[in-house]
């Protein structure tokens, strides 16, 4: 058995200690727990008895534009027809159209990031306000970093240029590190906003807290209505929740980033405790949610963002350098076997979106230099 199978059965539970290497599935340096009885009832493990239920391959990949710098949001207009793309380091928005034509719409004030320092802050996540026409409704949201918070600010948008400046929600701790930074509305019409823990790990237990949480606000970022305990706070106890995405059942998928052990996949829902700092990963403690699927950061992981396309998850990972397809069986509650694609061909992966309307992914390098990072397209067949 190799060490990370080892080691995984070790940390999952420590009564899977006796499962012999017959009884684990490692796939392409993942571990999945078998779906046995002796296997933890919400551990990530294989396909199970449902069917399928989803479907599709990513076939491969090609450029839709360069020359852009750590490009870390999508986010489509209503119509699908163009993505605002937002660069962390350099505060810039640019507009990109289906064609992969480029314009440079305007820049958002007050984010900071610090190349010295390697400051994971900077110009993070983009949505479009879902009514959204350039004309009655401009409204596009962001989430950066500034000197002081983390922060969801709106802009408008005229389908050429940014302007005004309006904050929404700010107080957030900022980190060098752990800030979340994925926005994007659901189909409820609602914001929802990942927060990192600030590397302060007792936040994300502090349902007063807006850290190490999901959040889901209004456009005016006011709590929304219905949100499980009266505040913004839809779920809590995450570390770094990087990637949101729904599926066809309208249910919350998110992955996050662990601190040395797992990276997780988790089904979402109002109210949910997912357990960090006592957990990272699959734990026992009463009153935690486990994740569906987890990474371990060494063999493949570190996942950043997600989309989801035929009820197949597919989640980009930064050190892993791949993208993996994660399919949704037919029960709906568990993840079938994973596989990886383009797997160290691009380097660092981060930014992902669907393609609405239609069977594709748009996948961003991350990190390359100045310049040198593309918006690649994927078909899936």
């Amino acid at each position: 058995m190799s060490r990370l199978a080892r080691s995984a059965l070790h940390r999952i539970r420590p009564g899977l200690a006796a499962l012999t290497a017959a009884g684990a599935v490692l796939a392409a340096g993942v571990l999945q727990p078998p779906a046995a009885a002796s296997a933890p009832r919400n551990a990530p493990r294989a396909l199970g008895a449902g069917a399928p239920f989803a479907g599709g391959t990513p076939s491969a990949a090609r450029t839709l534009t360069d020359r852009l710098t750590t490009p870390w949001g999508i986010g489509f207009l209503p119509g699908g027809k163009a993505a605002l793309v937002t660069e962390r380091g350099t505060a810039v928005v640019w507009k990109v159209g289906l064609n992969g034509t480029k314009k440079r719409v305007g820049t958002v004030p007050n984010a900071v990031w610090h190349q010295a320092t390697q400051d994971k802050g900077g110009l993070l996540g983009v949505a479009a306000s879902p009514t959204w026409n350039g004309t009655t409704d401009k409204d596009v949201f962001f989430m950066e970093t500034t000197a002081g918070d983390n922060r969801v600010v709106k802009m408008r948008f005229d389908g050429t240029s940014l302007s005004g400046y309006t904050p929404v929600l700010t107080g957030i701790v900022r980190d060098t590190q752990l800030n979340g930074g994925k926005i994007a509305f659901g189909p409820d019409g609602y914001l929802y906003v990942t927060t990192g823990d600030a590397r302060r790990s007792k936040l994300a237990q502090d349902r007063k807290s807006l850290n190490g949480k999901i959040l889901r606000i209004t456009r005016s970022g006011a709590a929304a209505p219905g949100n499980p305990f009266g505040n913004r706070v839809y779920s809590y106890g995450h570390r770094n929740p990087q990637g949101l995405a729904w599926d066809r059942r309208g249910r919350l998928w998110e992955t996050e980033i662990g601190l040395t052990t797992w990276d997780e996949l988790n089904l979402v829902k109002p109210g949910g405790n997912y357990g960090w700092p006592a957990c990272e990963g699959v734990c026992g403690k009463p009153g935690t949610t486990n994740p569906k699927f987890v990474w371990n950061p060494d063999d493949g992981g570190v996942p950043a963002q997600i989309a989801v396309v035929r009820d197949v998850v597919y989640a980009s990972t930064l050190s892993g350098h791949r993208l993996w397809r994660l399919p949704i069986d037919s029960t709906g509650q568990d993840i079938g076997e994973a596989t990886s694609y383009f797997d160290g061909t691009y380097g660092r992966l981060r930014a992902l979106a669907r393609v609405p309307g239609t069977d594709r992914l748009w996948l961003g390098t991350s990190d390359r230099g100045p310049g040198r990072d593309l918006i690649l397209t994927v078909t899936i067949k």
